[in-house]
């Protein structure tokens, strides 16, 4: 069988992978990022929205490219089409763009690629590599052939499915009320406010919420994620977005480009995602926000923490959860407060009926924002509707 040797094999080539890789890589760790698919960022499992806020941040040069639509800001719409409008007079940078997420995330790869990563397609993870107890690379299959690939670390960047992280061990199970089950098309020959991005509430996606997210001046991302629980039959969230569709002017008689149907975690922080040898990040760690099931912004920032890791791991000779702690305690720094907060604010949002959900929506256009946020926004809430929020007041 034919082995390969490297400091780290990252596994999975999305945005989590390919920022862990390429932070690593700069800190002169050799890396080997293997991706199971024969295209990176294909097929397109997202509404592909970005905030401005981090991309700096995490060294993302913006590139007109990967750019589908500059946005002007976001609409919150009620059942019965109350709305609040988002700008960047109120949210700044948390405006942002919706992306080719095909160019995007081939982007993020071309940049890890250029700091020495070695990158292969069609690579898919067979299992983990176990020597003397201990985590010592993995078992893949790489066009058709059995190979091993030796690392000194395994990082888990293979999403919502994750199988590092239940080969190693570590508990990514979820139960079915932190589960959104999701479908979109791309829809054309429609007639819409392609300036903004849409997000309605209600029972018209149950326990979720509808997406509009412009891509052209005529078609769009349209799409909705249902809480699983509140899923009677198979074809429900199809059936949903086809109802939804039919009855909005505008977008009753667009057609249908492409069509996606996938599952998004929402649900609170994991205790841990991390073991010796072993770092998992992105949508396979559970980073996902609860509130909006939107992942990149997190999964880039957490493969940042994850790199830097690793590159002092290379520098230490020392691969375990000595170093890896700090992985764990950066990113719980940065996003575990916020990930809690929006995962109660969920679990309170996924109980309100239409007639609250309307009334909350238009407290919070009447009041006003001075920078938008979910904390801010569950602030006025607290102002307006305090019972709604008391079981997590203490973190607004």
């Amino acid at each position: 069988m034919k082995q390969m040797k490297c400091d780290a094999v990252v596994v999975g080539a999305g945005p989590a992978g390919s920022m862990t890789a390429k932070w690593a890589a700069m800190g002169g760790v050799d890396v080997i990022m293997i991706e199971k698919r024969q295209e990176i960022g294909s097929p397109i499992r997202c509404g592909e929205g970005i905030s401005k806020a981090w991309l700096e941040e995490v060294g993302i040069e913006v590139d007109p490219k990967w750019i589908a639509r500059d946005i002007k800001g976001a609409k919150l719409v009620s059942p019965s089409g109350f709305t609040y409008f988002v700008d960047e007079k109120n949210a700044g940078n948390e405006v942002g763009w919706v992306v080719d997420r095909v160019f995007f995330d081939k982007a993020l790869a071309r940049d890890a690629a250029k700091a020495g990563v070695k990158i292969m397609l069609k690579t898919a993870a067979t299992g983990l590599i176990w020597k003397d107890g201990q985590i010592a690379g993995v078992k893949a299959i790489s066009n058709g052939e059995e190979i091993e690939i030796l690392a000194d670390a395994v990082i888990g960047a293979d999403g919502f499915e994750s199988q590092i992280a239940r080969w190693a061990g570590i508990d990514t199970s979820l139960k079915a009320n932190d589960i959104l089950t999701c479908f979109q098309y791309r829809l054309t020959n429609i007639e819409y406010d392609h300036d903004y991005c849409e997000f309605v509430l209600g029972s018209a996606a149950p326990g979720g919420y509808v997406w509009v997210f412009p891509k052209t001046e005529d078609t769009a991302n349209v799409g909705l994620g249902i809480l699983t629980p509140l899923i009677k039959n198979s074809g429900d969230p199809k059936a949903y977005l086809d109802k939804f569709i039919a009855e909005t002017p505008g977008l009753q008689n667009g057609q249908p480009l492409e069509s996606v149907a996938g599952a998004v975690s929402v649900c609170a922080p994991l205790d841990s995602v991390s073991m010796d040898h072993l770092m998992l990040v992105g949508d396979a760690a559970r980073q996902i926000d609860p509130i909006t099931g939107g992942g990149i912004s997190n999964s880039c920032v957490a493969g940042m923490f994850a790199g830097k890791a690793l590159a002092k791991a290379k520098e230490t000779n020392d691969y375990t959860m000595n170093v890896f702690q700090e992985y764990e305690d950066n990113w719980r720094d940065r996003l575990e407060n916020k990930l809690w907060r929006n995962w109660m604010a969920k679990e309170k949002l996924v109980t309100l009926d239409d007639s609250i959900l309307d009334t909350l929506i238009k407290s919070i256009s009447e009041v006003g924002v001075e920078k938008l946020s979910v904390r801010n926004l569950l602030a006025i809430v607290k102002q307006t509707h305090p019972e709604l929020v008391k079981e997590f007041e203490d973190l607004i």
